[in-house]
């Protein structure tokens, strides 16, 4: 497994930059009432609801936005017909692109897309042109202040992870995609934080973008995505040089 890249650096930013926005409470939002439509309002029976509300409390979203956000995923409230769906596509360099949506109407939410591909040196793929690329893998993010990263590895190796890494604040933790619910709640009762758990597509390989020019495209493609309103997450398989990416 190629790991997570430079890309998710600059994901990492993009996050703090978009938390400042309010952006974050939204994609929360759809994230709870995904996960309660699928899976039930109780996030004691349903894990990656219980995970998505830990996450939505850690950045203090209002405890009426969350459950509002279960309300439509039960049908309690109207606005809850929102469905998961994957786009593909490259942008320059041949970097191969994820996105996540969560939308009400797939029909528009495929058009506006194709736009922002288009409007930015980009290309929307077929189903499969770009997930090849790509693991699919479960991710279980746990605050490195909870353990040493001895202590997180020997409990992750035990609930049944593939692989332990860390970034600027989290132990990553990887799972097989059909193990996240199970190891998460594994850490849980070892007593472990977890911040958040997620299915996640992280790049078999990477592409490396040396050219400052492509490399400043690339991340004005990867920036419209994710500043769509109806994008979840933004995977991608890109590698850019420190220097170019401090320049950038």
């Amino acid at each position: 497994m190629a790991g997570h890249n430079k890309w998710s650096k600059v994901k990492h930013i993009k996050a703090k930059e978009d938390a400042k926005k309010g952006k974050v409470f939204s994609k929360l939002a759809h994230e709870i009432t995904i996960a309660a439509k699928n899976g039930g309002g109780d996030p004691k029976a349903n894990p990656r609801l219980r995970s998505a509300i830990d996450s939505a409390k850690s950045v203090s979203m209002p405890k009426d936005n969350i459950d509002r956000a279960i309300k439509k995923g039960t049908g309690e409230l109207e606005g809850g017909n929102i469905e998961e769906i994957y786009y593909e596509g490259f942008a320059p360099g041949g970097v191969g692109l994820i996105v996540h949506i969560a939308s009400d109407n797939r029909n528009r939410s495929a058009a506006e897309l194709r736009n922002i591909f288009n409007k930015n040196q980009g290309s929307m793929g077929a189903t499969g042109s770009v997930t090849h690329l790509f693991h699919f893998n479960g991710e279980i993010r746990v605050p490195l202040t909870a353990l040493s990263e001895e202590k997180i590895l020997e409990a992750a190796l035990e609930a049944g992870a593939e692989d332990v890494q860390a970034d600027e604040e989290d132990h990553i933790v990887i799972t097989p995609a059909e193990q996240l619910g199970i190891a998460a709640n594994a850490l849980r009762e070892a007593g472990i934080e977890v911040r958040s758990q997620a299915l996640v597509y992280i790049p078999a390989t990477s592409v490396e973008v040396s050219a400052p020019e492509t490399a400043a495209q690339v991340l004005k493609l990867y920036e419209a995505l994710d500043d769509y309103e109806d994008t979840m997450n933004v995977f991608a398989n890109f590698e850019i040089p420190e220097s170019i990416l401090e320049s950038l």
